[in-house]
């Protein structure tokens, strides 16, 4: 179980500083001269992201759970 943990919070720390546009949205996004444009963008696609993970993962977790209940015993 501790593997799972580390292997999780290693994922969380590598995954902070991603930078998630695509080749047509950097391309209009570097032109400007500001940089707040293109922040807010990637924050935007990372944040898009994250929902479909989140969903899935607790998915699993439901079932996990299901499918792994102790049952209690009558004495």
């Amino acid at each position: 179980m501790k593997r799972y943990w580390l292997f999780l919070i290693l994922v969380i720390f590598f995954s902070l500083s991603t930078e998630a546009q695509c080749a047509m949205c950097r391309a209009v996004l570097e032109n400007e001269e500001g940089q707040n444009a293109a922040e807010g963008i990637n924050d935007g696609i990372v944040y898009l992201m994250i929902i479909p993970y989140l969903l899935i993962a607790s998915l699993g977790v439901f079932i996990y759970k299901k499918f792994n209940k102790t049952k209690k015993v009558a004495p």
